[in-house]
């Protein structure tokens, strides 16, 4: 933690809503900061972090609510007056210019000048005083983009020192950073709190919100859920909070027949890819069901683009029925029985002009290949079994897909590959967003593919759910697999204490 934290109030937000049509994204939040504190702003996703960082930093306006800065009202009409006011922040995706040298980037905007020309060595020496102050040894005449992301990341916070920030939001600073970079990066966060700015820190690393933060502000489903000092909020308390499931929860489980007595399918080994995911080893067996835990930004969603070629690995093995396989691409993971329903099935899944049918045997089509196109008659035979299977509600098969419901969309989505007849069938998020009536159908459909005979990796933030039909569960935290929980350890409790570590 900092240990530089305050009594004084920087910036505090009481009451703020922000509605969209249809959504109520924050519902009257309240929200303060402290001089020279690191303040870690947690949730998942739909949280209402993204919102309420908006606002405080100008992009966005409350529809309700009120804000002061250093006591005095604060409503800034964007971003460059919260900047001017002293409210900075610095993104996941840098804002940096790579053709500009350093000094450059630090002064965009407002360098030294004289009758319109920029003073360069003026520029070059206020530069190095501003990284000396910072403890950051850089030539500030080199082009940015000659140095690595980590440097381009200092920079972009530095610029903010150099704004005379005195609130500093830094959304995601190390999602592209390795060990030893987020080290130096922390090392310049501290430094900064330490000369009284407030900073509001939103990562999905508990390991590195904990190891910098003096407090926690837990935000789910637009709603404030708390407010608790680092050291009084055991990791346990802070994953509850953020998922809304209870240490005690349980369920009633109905797993298959067990991984171990299947016959193994496909054989992960040390698969993984630098800023996506740490090497992770993982079994499948046919007729089981493998669940997946872990928060935002734990690593899932990238585990399973590696595992179906849609992200290509770096280092690891890959066997399929005891042979080597090398997954280039999805096609090569389509050929071998793989079949992937995203968890974005709006930008990454369904074809919204597109007819249910022509969604339905997208896949089919692309193993058979693009020119040996599949006679009509049998794709309108292979649409109507599923629909009638699925019970995907829709007039026709014919109707574009983008009409049905998300219930509907996400049947014809796990329709698409069942089609393949796939082998193991990976699903990431595959209820989320859709109605409870469809919701226990998926999660029935899910029971009786596993009971047939299919390995299932299944995604889902829901973890009653998994503790519903999953044989084991793997847990991610902070890009990497941390265990593996079968058996009684297969529950609610078991999982929230698995994602939240040993530390208490």
């Amino acid at each position: 933690m900092s240990g530089a934290r305050t009594s004084t109030e920087v910036l505090n937000a009481r009451g703020i809503s922000r509605a969209f049509p249809g959504v109520l994204a924050l519902d009257h939040v309240d929200f303060e900061l402290r001089g020279g504190e690191i303040h870690a702003l947690m949730g998942e996703n739909g949280a209402g972090k993204s919102t309420l960082i908006k606002i405080l930093t100008g992009a966005l306006s409350p529809s309700g609510g009120a804000m002061t800065l250093a006591g005095a009202p604060y409503a800034p009409g964007g971003t460059a007056a919260a900047q001017r006011a002293g409210v900075w922040a610095v993104h996941q995706e840098i804002s940096v210019l790579p053709n500009l040298s350093v000094a450059e980037n630090l002064f965009l905007g407002h360098q030294p000048t004289r009758l319109g020309i920029v003073r360069t060595r003026e520029m070059h020496a206020a530069a190095r005083a501003v990284l000396a102050e910072l403890d950051l040894d850089l030539d500030v005449t080199r082009l940015l983009g000659g140095y690595p992301v980590a440097v381009q990341q200092l920079i972009a916070i530095a610029r903010a020192a150099c704004g005379e920030a005195r609130v500093l939001v830094l959304d995601e600073p190390t999602a592209s950073l390795d060990a030893a970079e987020v080290e130096i990066l922390f090392a310049l966060v501290r430094r900064l709190a330490a000369k009284g700015v407030a900073i509001v820190l939103i990562t999905h690393f508990l390991d590195q919100a904990y190891s910098v933060s003096d407090r926690f502000t837990v935000l789910r489903n637009g709603k404030l859920i708390g407010t608790r000092a680092a050291a009084e909020l055991p990791r346990g308390e802070l994953v509850s909070m953020m998922l809304g499931k209870e240490l005690a929860a349980h369920i009633a489980r109905a797993p298959g027949a067990g991984g171990s007595e299947r016959p193994l399918v496909a054989r992960f080994r040390g698969l993984g890819r630098k800023g996506s995911v740490e090497g992770f080893d993982l079994d499948l067996h046919a007729g089981e069901a493998v669940g997946v835990a872990g928060l935002l930004g734990s690593g899932r969603t990238e585990t399973a683009m590696l595992m179906f070629g849609a992200d290509a690995a770096e280092r690891g093995s890959i066997e399929v029925d005891g042979r080597e396989a090398r997954l280039r691409a999805p096609r090569d993971a389509i050929r071998l029985g793989f079949g992937f329903s995203p968890e974005e099935r709006k930008t990454d899944g369904i074809v919204g002009a597109l007819s249910v049918r022509e969604n339905i045997v997208l896949a089919l089509q692309a193993r058979t290949g693009w020119f040996r196109k599949i006679p009509r008659a049998r794709q309108d035979a292979i649409a109507q079994h599923y629909i009638a299977l699925l019970g995907i509600r829709t007039p026709d098969a014919e109707k574009p897909i983008e009409q049905l419901s998300g219930g509907n969309q996400q049947k014809a989505l796990l329709a698409r590959w069942l089609a393949t007849e796939p082998r193991v069938l990976i699903l990431d998020e595959p209820t989320r967003g859709i109605d409870v009536g469809a919701h226990a159908e998926i999660v029935r459909l899910i029971e009786r593919l596993r009971d047939d005979g299919m390995a299932l990796y299944v995604i889902s933030s829901e973890l009653e759910e998994l503790a519903a039909y999953a044989d084991r569960v793997t847990v991610m935290r902070d890009r990497k697999q941390v265990g593996m929980l079968e058996g009684e350890q297969v529950s609610v409790a078991g999982m929230v204490s698995a994602i939240a570590g040993s530390a208490t």
